[in-house]
Formats: structure tokens, sequence, C-alpha cells
């Protein structure tokens, strides 16, 4: 079962703290899913089955609470800490992921930190190797919040607000918009197929002229002593 079905099946006011958890364990260096959690959560506030206002306080205190872990967690296992993660999870901490992240700590700073909150390879690593590079703990705090705010009760209300503007235009409009779908489909796949044909052609002939230019040209005679 997948994440998102996972979290649909979980009674509706559990849900809150099931994406708050998953989106602090993600921020606390441990790779899940919690931009998949969360979007699957906004969407069920589109059906009316939770709040979104609840589910982006829920996570945003689950980023930076999350965040703030990782911190501490990196300022006492410094990088003898990713070394032994990368040793053992090669695919999620290996050298090339960590040396990646730490350039982007190296040039931004604490701007990392809030930007990391968007990537995801960033949003694993921000707290962590913030306290491994001992970043001044109020630089961290401020981009730490600024960016859980931003990412995660941003992501809430666009993918709410979204919903319900799909929602309604579905409800009101929904032999029109599959007509209309059904249209736009067949037309691209039309359009596809000819583009594809005409340039299958193209390259046939420009295949056909190279072979017959190279047949009366090009041939090399033997060296004469």
């Amino acid at each position: 079962m997948h994440i998102d079905q996972w979290i649909e099946s979980v009674p509706p006011t559990a849900v809150y703290a099931l994406v708050g958890l998953i989106i602090g364990v993600e921020s606390l260096g441990i790779p899940l899913p919690g931009e998949i959690a969360l979007i699957t959560a906004s969407m069920m506030a589109v059906g009316g089955t939770i709040n979104p206002w609840g589910v982006a306080a829920c996570a945003i205190l689950g980023a930076i609470v999350g965040d703030s872990i990782g911190y501490s967690i990196g300022r006492k296992g410094g990088k003898p800490l990713f070394e032994k993660l990368g040793r053992k999870f090669p695919k999620h901490f290996g050298p090339d992921h960590l040396e990646t992240a730490e350039r982007s700590f190296q040039k931004w700073g604490m701007w990392a930190v809030f930007f990391g909150r968007f990537i995801a390879l960033l949003r694993i690593f921000a707290g962590p190797l913030a306290g491994a590079l001992r970043m001044p703990y109020w630089k961290f705090l401020i981009a730490n919040v600024l960016g859980g705010v931003a990412w995660a009760g941003g992501t809430t209300l666009l993918v709410y607000q979204v919903g319900k503007v799909a929602e309604k235009w579905l409800k009101d409009f929904s032999y029109i918009g599959l007509v209309v779908a059904l249209g736009i489909g067949a037309a691209s796949a039309w359009l596809f197929k000819r583009r594809a044909a005409k340039a299958h052609a193209a390259q046939a002939a420009h295949a056909a002229q190279a072979e017959t230019a190279s047949g009366g040209e090009g041939r090399l005679e033997p060296v004469k002593d």
C-alpha cells in the first residue's frame, strides 16, 4: 500500500498527527515521503473530510520541530555521522548526495535551509547538516521557521485552492469537460503521429541522399609507394 492510500485509510482526526509525524521524521533526517503525505492530506481537505488549516498547522509544526531535532543530532554527531549513514544508506546519504548538499550550504548559508524545504534532497539534509557545519542556531531557526511556513503552509493552501477550483469546475461542467478532454487528447495524439511520420520521412530522405552522395564520392585510393 502506498503512503497516499495508507493516509486515506486512517481516521480523519488522526490524519493531522500522522502528517505532522511523517514530515517531522523526514525533516529529522530520515527519508520519508513527506511531500506526498502533505499533498494527500490537502486533497482530503478538498473533500471536506478534514480542515486544511489543521493540516497546514500540523505540517508546519512537524517541519520546524523535526528540523530542530535534526540540527541537534548533526551538531553532536558531526560529519562522521553522515559518513556512517552513507555506508548504511548509500542511496540517500551517499558521498555524492552529501557533497551536493554541503556545496549548497557553503554557497547559500541559511538560505539553503529555507530553500531546502522545496528540494527533496536538501529537505532531508538541512537540519542535520546545518548542525554538523556549526551554523549559528539563531540563523538556522529563522530560516527553519520561514521555510517551514512557506513550504508546508503554502503547499497545503495551494493544493487545497486548486482542488476546490477543479472540483467546482468538474461538478458544473463534467460532461463538457469530458468531451473537451477527449477532443484534446485525440487531437494531440493525431498531431504527435503526424509529426513523427514527417520526421521519419525526412530522416529517410536524408539517409538516401547521404548514401547516394557517398556512392560516387569519398572513395579512398590505395596508397602508392
